[in-house]
């Protein structure tokens, strides 16, 4: 039985907003996965399924202005943070309409002009490179907050630690949300960690934490819109911990063999989409016709950015060497 959750006092448009955001980041992976299979994306797939209340929750609460890093699993990311679902689409083709130019693909959404930095798929990669961008933010002494995507598996890398202290200690303006969704791939965090929660270790670097249930999407935007303004004001970072589960396997071929199905159904039951779908319905702030009207919105939106990606060209080969950066052998840096 699906579970309601607190609707926390938020206007009906915002509580629309964020289940439309929610259910275009589903149908995304959904439609994504079954054109990965049918040959049309090349390279590889990290889908987001279940875990698109962080994404949609703490992106509510940014502005433009504000920047993230993101991880393997981007897609949710890009598309909360504002990234376009036709670019994005494209970019997943490989075509040169995409947010990157088609020279990112899966692992590498992004968009400058949002704020979003191209994905990182080095696990910890993006964790260290935040704290440049809040050492310039606070440089340039504005009010910008950064905010850093990684999941359980990632605060066991160095630039976890690294990251978080050089952080703690500069009190730059960062947001650490780790998406714990209980496997490094295919490991249990439980297998590699003494400890059960990741905001446990933020006390070590004197980093304010806070554990939120990932799979309530009014939940995690509460709590982020709490560290945001925190850090805005100069306090120093924070550490976000969501509870969360990923539906489908790490990547495109992994068969989850290493979890139980008790185990899915169990966390199912808590599906941020359904959970404020069934609360919209039982405080009579939206109608079954309103959100089937959303439903078939999302489709046409899906339906247009895959148009617009197999219709667009493909890069041209002089762009291979556009967009970077090397020092020729023998010249000074």
């Amino acid at each position: 039985m699906t579970q309601p959750i607190d609707l926390g006092g938020l206007d009906t448009a915002t509580l629309l907003r964020l289940h439309r955001r929610m259910l275009l980041i589903r149908r995304f992976e959904e439609r994504m996965y079954k054109l990965f299979l049918q040959g049309e994306l090349p390279g590889t797939l990290h889908q987001y399924e279940g875990q698109e209340a962080v994404a949609t929750g703490v992106c509510d609460v940014l502005r433009p202005v504000d920047w993230i890093t993101s991880t393997h699993r981007p897609h949710g990311h890009a598309l909360a943070k504002g990234v376009s679902t036709r670019e994005a689409v494209a970019e997943l083709f490989g075509k040169a309409t995409g947010c990157c130019k088609g020279k990112g693909g899966s692992m590498h959404l992004g968009d400058p002009d949002v704020g979003m930095l191209p994905a990182i798929a080095i696990v910890g990669g993006g964790n260290t490179v935040v704290t440049g961008m809040g050492l310039a933010f606070r440089m340039q002494r504005t009010d910008q907050v950064a905010v850093c995507f990684f999941g359980d598996g990632a605060s066991n890398e160095g630039a976890f630690h690294e990251g978080l202290n050089f952080a703690a200690v500069q009190r730059l303006p960062i947001v650490f949300v780790c998406e714990n969704n209980l496997y490094g791939a295919s490991t249990p965090f439980q297998q590699v960690s003494l400890v059960t929660d990741v905001a446990s270790r933020a006390s070590a670097y004197g980093v304010q934490a806070q554990i939120v249930d990932g799979m309530d999407v009014v939940a995690v935007r509460g709590a982020a819109a709490a560290a945001v303004e925190r850090v805005r004001g100069g306090d120093g970072p924070f550490l976000l911990e969501c509870k969360t589960y990923r539906y489908s396997g790490h990547s495109r071929g992994d068969a989850r063999r290493y979890r139980s199905r008790e185990e899915e159904a169990y966390w199912k039951e808590r599906d941020p989409i359904d959970r404020l779908a069934v609360s919209l319905l039982d405080a009579g702030l939206a109608t079954r016709q309103q959100l089937d009207d959303i439903e078939s919105s999302v489709k046409d939106e899906l339906d247009d950015a895959v148009d617009f990606a197999r219709q667009s060209p493909e890069p041209d080969l002089a762009e291979a060497v556009t967009d970077v950066y090397a020092t020729p052998i023998g010249a000074s840096a």
